[in-house]
């Protein structure tokens, strides 16, 4: 699958496929598919686009989510002409990068077709046996027999009457909870709050409050409930193993962003490495979705933490584009405001020298359920800090923009048409709401995945084009 062609569009694109731990999968073939993009940017590209999916998205979901995005951006001809404008050889190689998010999916890309959507974020789950469940959560959470122990023990409580009314009052039998307990413990995540790396920047596991919160979000998102069992209907919580997946699904939840750090700060950054110094003189740019935001700010910022040997970009990226970022607010921050008042975690993207030349563009939507409704709600769990009226502690990108960047002027601003020009200085950021674009979507995501749109599409490009413009 070297590079991918969209039908009606003239653009194509490299899909760069990453195994869990960030190392790159072989071709079919058994080539490696960053030598042949080496090849292609070595002296040819003046630019290139590297962008990331969020979660949930296997091999045939990854191109069908690049091809509306691709399309969307090869549909922007003002746009295309500008870049030809500002430089006469602008010739733009784009690469999407895949990592394994979706844990039942297709990750064969030698056999990948393109099918129908995903039908409901959980109505598959529905179908599937309790075996089925086991190994599927231990994939994504953590594949030992303690875990899938655990996962047993929980999926089995469905059938025990006594466990179908205590859920309701915030209580779990004991057995059950260390049930919950054991599979966090396997699952090597962390609770060290907002500070943290992505996959242990969460407060507390608490499952009976997991539960019980959990449902009365679901309620407000899909307000059916089921006289039966007093949870909901229409495939998200429509029975007592549904509501006991809960916890387990958060903890889904936050393995899916570690593994999205993990794929950024080793796979992504590499290549991303590999091909700045194979194209001394090209301009960089960089967009992600949901997780896929997080893949990207890692890639730039390459690994962090204590035990981390950090690696630096040979140069600046030249633009980031946050769409629907599912990241904390506090990600870049010079100081969060909340005890024990310390930098975000990717704030080396931002601290001197910025390893971002040009504007870094976010969007937010109000009915973007995934990041104003569960992101937060997985992370803080009865814990909801202020700072004043506005700001929580615990918040997503895609609810509230990036927050607590002195260094940088912020522009909270909203969408404009497509063909409007922004006018993106280098060295800002700018918070876009995007809630009249982004905004079709049901179930539990809302509109969470509803970005390509041409004015999302030519947000990207004005973020680019201002980077262009002040290479």
């Amino acid at each position: 699958m070297p590079l991918r062609h969209i039908d009606g569009a003239d653009l194509d694109y490299y899909l760069v496929l990453f195994d869990r731990d960030g190392n790159e999968r072989p071709e079919p073939d058994g080539s490696l598919l960053s030598q042949k993009l080496t090849e292609a940017v070595r002296g040819n590209a003046s630019d290139v686009f590297i962008s990331s999916h969020g979660w949930k998205g296997d091999v045939p979901a990854a191109i069908r989510q690049y091809n509306a995005w691709i399309s969307a951006m090869a549909a922007q001809a003002r746009d295309r002409s500008r870049a030809r404008t500002l430089d006469p050889a602008f010739t733009a190689v784009i690469v999407g990068a895949h990592w394994p998010s979706l844990p039942w999916g297709e990750e064969d890309a030698g056999s990948a077709l393109l099918g129908d959507d995903e039908t409901g974020e959980f109505a598959a789950e529905q179908q599937m046996s309790s075996g089925e469940l086991v190994q599927r959560y231990a994939e994504r959470i953590a594949d030992t027999d303690r875990a899938k122990r655990a996962l047993e023990t929980i999926l089995a409580a469905s059938d025990d009457d006594q466990v179908a009314a205590q859920p309701a009052n915030k209580e779990l039998p004991p057995y059950l909870e260390m049930a919950y307990q054991a599979l966090f413990g396997e699952a090597g995540l962390g609770l060290d709050g907002a500070t943290a790396a992505p996959g242990s920047d969460q407060q507390t596991f608490t499952p009976a409050l997991t539960i019980s919160e959990w449902t009365s979000a679901a309620g407000q998102a899909q307000p059916e409930p089921a006289a039966q069992t007093g949870l909901l209907s229409d495939g998200f919580l429509s029975n007592v193993r549904d509501a006991l997946l809960m916890p387990v699904r958060q903890l889904s939840f936050w393995a899916m962003k570690q593994r999205a750090r993990h794929v950024g700060e080793a796979g992504v950054h590499t290549l991303l490495i590999e091909l700045q110094e194979n194209a001394p003189d090209a301009r960089f740019h960089l967009m992600g979705h949901s997780f896929g935001c997080i893949v990207v700010s890692a890639a730039i910022s390459g690994p962090l933490g204590p035990d981390a040997m950090p690696t630096r970009l040979p140069r600046p990226v030249h633009s980031l584009f946050l769409v629907q970022g599912a990241l904390s607010l506090w990600s870049f921050a010079e100081s969060i405001p909340f005890p024990p008042r310390v930098p975000g975690y990717f704030r080396p993207v931002e601290a001197a020298p910025a390893l971002v030349s040009g504007p870094i563009v976010t969007t937010r939507s109000t009915f973007d359920r995934a990041v104003g409704t569960f992101f937060p709600l997985a992370a803080k769990l009865g814990h909801d800090r202020l700072l004043g009226e506005e700001l929580p502690e615990f918040g997503g990108v895609g609810a509230f923009g990036i927050q607590g960047t002195a260094a940088r002027t912020t522009y909270d601003l909203v969408i404009l048409n497509a063909d409007a020009q922004y006018g993106f200085d280098a060295g800002s950021i700018y918070n876009i709401d995007a809630s009249t674009v982004i905004c079709h979507g049901d179930g539990p995501s809302g509109a969470h995945s509803d970005i390509a749109h041409p004015e999302i599409a030519h947000l990207f490009w004005q973020a680019a084009l201002a980077g262009i413009a002040n290479s």
